[in-house]
């Protein structure tokens, strides 16, 4: 337990040197090679020694030292005398430490979200009360990843979903469905430690635990963890001490059936700079993405929030809002927040005119994050499919239209790999998307209907 529990390098200079002497059912006797060594134990790894002495002898275990020296009288650090012997045997003096184990023996393990010594029982769950299922907005774009979440939180570590991995671009909605998971399994099991942290302030923390050399209780307290959400795991890539941290985080929360729940901006599949081992298991659950929502859904998002907030305001507002707003939810509602603070400083009436002065200044005016999800968004909309019929297999004449369009915008306009353009693109190969590519430029050149129609979508796209 304590090498599963600690780096191969202190386990080696600290632990390897330690000779059992006896054991007579409740109390183990070691012998260490000097004060020092014991006082180096009793100051960083008192907790773990208290835990494995726990669940391997009992919670009655008792741990005696036998220590090395030459010299007399010494101190114990927590205030008991140590006794030596006599002059004639100067060699192996001992003292007896007990562990005074009780029902929260885990309560010295550093909490790095609050100070030190806080119960298991008390760690702050950082979950945003906001953020629940009652107003995260159902649509084809989020259905398979919101009843996994569901399902999860009705039997976290349980469920074939362990770990769940949701990934999409920006502002899509992983946050919120994250919060939501946490809130609604503290609804159903409020005995479970269900933690939210996200990847930057996971790594500020490993930082500061290696800084203050309190790594090992870094470690133990995220073990003990019953629902670990972790948001934004992109930002472990290149880091490869955290990432070490993580993986062996994760192996001992997941075979304890304990809920792993992460969020990434791309597949795990797409992750560079990450060790090929927490890939794996990233991908050993459910993986699922958070789509571009259409503009149905995108309309009931700001119907719900004028509700929440007490605003009415026209639908046709609304749906012209959702209309030009396409690829980022947060975005949108923080337009829709600019509106309404506009109607209310200006005490008028919200409508499209107000709406489409704000949209020119604040949308057109900013520079748009063009990915292949944008441009898929523009591609559709213009040709009125749906993005299930576009990721199909579906040969239809406008369909394939539609993947060639997206195929050649999306090598014009972002740094994606051939591959990766076709993967997005109804799952294609790199040199479908050469062919695709090849194929508009023609149509362009030679097809006034196809160089408007590209015209139109370009419009849309810059």
């Amino acid at each position: 337990m304590i090498r599963e529990n600690t780096q191969p390098q202190s386990y080696k200079t600290w632990f390897e040197p330690i000779k059992p002497l006896a054991y007579d059912g409740e109390t183990l006797t070691i012998q260490v090679p000097s004060q020092f060594f014991f006082e180096y134990l009793e100051s960083h790894y008192v907790d773990l020694l208290k835990l494995a002495i726990s669940k391997t002898i009992g919670p009655s275990g008792k741990l005696q030292y036998s220590i090395v020296m030459d010299n007399s009288d010494i101190e114990h650090p927590y205030g008991i005398n140590v006794p030596t012997t006599d002059k004639s045997n100067t060699k192996n003096p001992s003292v007896r430490v007990p562990l005074d184990l009780d029902s929260n023996d885990e309560k010295k393990v550093l909490n790095p979200f609050v100070v030190p010594g806080i119960k298991k029982i008390n760690v702050e769950s950082q979950l945003n009360e906001n953020y629940s299922f009652d107003n995260f907005i159902e649509g084809e774009c989020n259905r398979t990843a919101r009843i996994a979440g569901l399902a999860v939180a009705k039997n976290p570590g349980t469920t074939a979903f362990n770990p769940l991995f949701v990934f999409s671009p920006t502002g899509l909605g992983k946050t919120h469905l994250c919060h939501a998971i946490g809130l609604e399994t503290k609804k159903y099991h409020p005995n479970l430690i269900v933690l939210y942290v996200n990847a930057e302030q996971f790594i500020q923390q490993f930082m500061a635990s290696c800084k203050n050399k309190t790594r090992d209780d870094f470690v133990r307290f995220y073990q003990m963890i019953d629902v670990l959400i972790i948001d934004d795991i992109q930002f472990f890539a290149g880091k490869s001490k955290t990432q070490d941290t993580l993986f062996h985080i994760f192996n001992h929360l997941q075979q304890n059936k304990k809920q792993l729940i992460f969020t990434c901006d791309k597949p795990a599949s797409e992750l560079e700079d990450m060790e090929q081992r927490l890939i794996s298991r990233f991908q050993w659950g459910l993986s699922t993405e958070l789509q571009i929502p259409d503009i149905e859904t995108r309309s009931n998002i700001l119907k719900r929030k004028a509700y929440s907030d007490g605003i009415e305001i026209p639908d046709d507002v609304i749906d012209y809002v959702a209309s030009k707003v396409k690829t980022n939810v947060r975005e949108m509602e923080g337009l829709f927040i600019s509106l309404m603070a506009q109607s209310s400083f200006n005490k008028k009436a919200i409508t499209i005119d107000m709406a489409r002065q704000l949209i020119d200044r604040f949308v057109r005016n900013t520079t748009q994050e063009v990915s292949i999800d944008y441009i898929i968004s523009a591609v559709i909309d213009r040709l009125n499919i749906t993005l299930e019929n576009f990721q199909s297999k579906s040969k239809k004449h406008d369909i394939v239209l539609a993947r060639q369009l997206a195929m050649y915008f999306s090598k014009k306009y972002t740094d994606y790999s051939l591959s990766a353009i076709g993967k997005k693109c109804g799952n294609k190969d790199h040199s479908t998307v050469i062919y695709a590519i090849q194929t508009i430029e023609n149509l362009i050149d030679t097809d006034k209907q196809i160089r408007a129609l590209a015209s139109d979508i370009e419009k849309n796209i810059c």
